[in-house]
């Protein structure tokens, strides 16, 4: 249950604290008062889209904090890790830069999480729904929903698609004798040609490698030949090997006098035997030293060779060599295609059965759940006023699909001796009003969501349906908490709680206030409703007759 709204520089709010109780929470006010922006705080509280816009002019951000009471233990803390708590607190900041920054009970969140938990505390019914409603589209959806049909959907759609695997794959290999002997033609000289290169893998990097070793041969020969001679010496100078030993043999007869050169002479001694061990691999690399200009030739034809399959093939040997296995396994599947296009038929054929099945289990427990639905929802219009109402789901047969084999269209006949249609050819503003309504009470008892929010859903509604669709409301806020906005007095004066949205200007900026109303309140503020701006004895006295009679 929502509690405790705090909103902060949305629009013409500066800063209003909102407390909501139990039962049926009514908000009224003048049009353009700022009901709506209260709405879109509690939109933007459960991960609705919010726009800079909405962010008060002169401000760098605004800010929603909500407070749910009685939250149930959702798998929806343990999922996200945030630790739960039945009074769960909700913080949204909204910047003018575009950032968001969302928290529940202190632990940061993005938005699409904190939409995923809004979702499961709070449903928006607004005029929106309608068009929604309209959509033969989603018809099909809201029954799912109401025969709580996702598990079989999810069985459904894993054998669906299966079978569309099945037949994308057959699809894939299946082509005419002629592309396939072309496809073939094509195939075999290509494969020709890789394996007559005899390729290895990384055989280009390594023949690159050799070929700038080959290319600076000279300047390698030449540095290997000075190194040697800077460690062996040469017949003008000592190297580094001789003048260490001769070092060596020096600390060593130093010896004989004192003990304190013994670690100097151990290091120069470790010293030299590095440098003779390091001498004698320069001297083994001097040696291993071979080149030619004809092995330079070979690399550079071979080199050749790769480069125009890379051309062709890939970017490397190692992509030459996979495009090979490829072109081998489709070269393979062509020429046995048939026989692997029968075997995929023989699955082909099983997945559609279990398909079928499938989705036929699906059509029954609709059908099933249809039927349901239309006599809750014929129920809840003839508590509204509409006992002449008649409602049908209509099923039309489809091919296998991903929603299964069934389309399904919302039918009805308003009035008495009317054949059904589709029900946006016949319904009223004030009719669909209703209707919505009532599947959204039907739909309603299939979920858990304890807060539903009613945002001018009585819009062309008046008179004696008016005062159904307000004992309706109260009806359902008795099994859970409403928040209705609304501007008809009938549903204004069943409310348990009055909310006033008023608006005013204080020093060139208009301010919007919101006011829990008592008895007195009540009664002017459902006097204006009645009268508008000139509220008289006789209104007052009408708006206090129906407080009372709501009572």
């Amino acid at each position: 249950m929502l509690s405790l709204l705090h909103i902060e520089n949305i629009a013409v709010i500066e800063c209003a604290d909102i407390t909501f109780h139990k039962g049926f929470n009514i908000l009224t006010g003048e049009t353009g008062a700022g009901k709506s922006i209260v709405i879109d705080g509690i939109s933007a509280i459960i991960g609705e889209r919010a726009y800079r816009d909405m962010i008060r002019t002169g401000t760098d951000k605004a800010s929603v904090r909500a407070v749910f009471t009685d939250v149930p233990m959702l798998s929806w803390f343990e999922d996200n890790a945030v630790p739960y708590d039945p009074e769960t607190v909700i913080v949204r900041e909204i910047y003018l830069d575009g950032r968001n920054i969302c928290k529940v009970n202190g632990t940061a969140v993005n938005v699409t999480m904190l939409r995923q938990l809004g979702i499961q505390l709070i449903n928006i019914h607004g005029q929106h729904d309608s068009a929604a409603l309209f959509n033969e589209e989603n018809h099909l959806t809201y029954l799912d929903a109401y025969a709580d049909n996702q598990g079989l959907r999810d069985s459904y759609c894993e054998k669906y698609n299966t079978l569309s695997q099945l037949r994308h794959e057959i699809k894939r290999i299946s082509m005419d004798e002629s592309e396939k002997l072309r496809r073939m033609e094509t195939l075999r000289y290509q494969i020709e040609e890789i394996e007559k290169a005899n390729l290895k893998p990384e055989e280009d990097t390594n023949l690159e490698e050799r070929r700038k070793l080959l290319q600076n041969a000279e300047k390698i020969s030449d540095g290997i030949y000075t190194a040697v001679e800077c460690l062996y010496g040469s017949d003008e100078s000592d190297g580094a090997a001789a003048l260490l030993q001769q070092a060596e043999r020096e600390i060593s007869r130093l010896q004989r006098f004192t003990e304190g050169y013994n670690a100097l002479h151990e290091r120069i001694s470790d010293l030299m035997y590095q440098v003779q061990d390091l001498a004698e691999e320069v001297r083994a690399a001097r040696d291993d030293l071979s080149y030619s200009a004809d092995e330079l030739e070979r690399i550079e034809a071979r080199l050749d060779v790769i480069h125009r399959l890379r051309k062709k093939y890939g970017a490397t040997c190692t992509d030459i060599l996979d495009y090979l296995d490829r072109a081998k396994k489709e070269l393979d599947e062509i020429e046995f295609a048939d026989e692997h296009i029968e075997r995929l038929k023989i699955k082909c054929q099983k997945a559609e059965q279990e398909a079928t099945a499938a989705a036929l289990v699906l059509r029954k427990n609709r059908q099933d759940a249809a039927l349901l639905l239309s006599k809750k929802i014929l129920e809840e219009l003839s508590a509204l006023d509409m006992p002449k109402v008649q409602f049908s789901c209509v099923f039309t047969e489809t091919e296998l699909s991903t929603i299964g084999m069934d389309q399904v269209a919302f039918y009805m006949s308003a009035n008495a001796g009317e054949a059904l249609k589709p029900m946006s050819k016949v319904a009223s503003g004030g009719e669909l009003a209703r209707i919505m309504l009532a599947m959204k009470n039907v739909l309603a008892e299939q979920d858990q969501i304890n807060t539903l929010i009613f945002d001018e859903v009585d819009t062309g509604v008046s008179g004696r349906a008016a005062q159904k669709v307000a004992e309706k409301l109260r009806s359902v806020a008795k099994n859970k908490q409403v928040l209705c906005v609304t501007h008809l007095p009938q549903l204004a004066a069943m409310g348990d709680t009055h909310l006033l949205i008023a608006k005013e200007e204080r020093q060139g900026r208009t301010y919007t206030t919101v006011t829990p109303l008592d008895m007195e309140g009540r009664k002017k503020e459902v006097a204006r409703i009645i009268g508008g701006a000139n509220i008289t004895e006789t209104t007052l006295r009408s708006a206090e007759e129906m407080l009372l009679a709501a009572t």
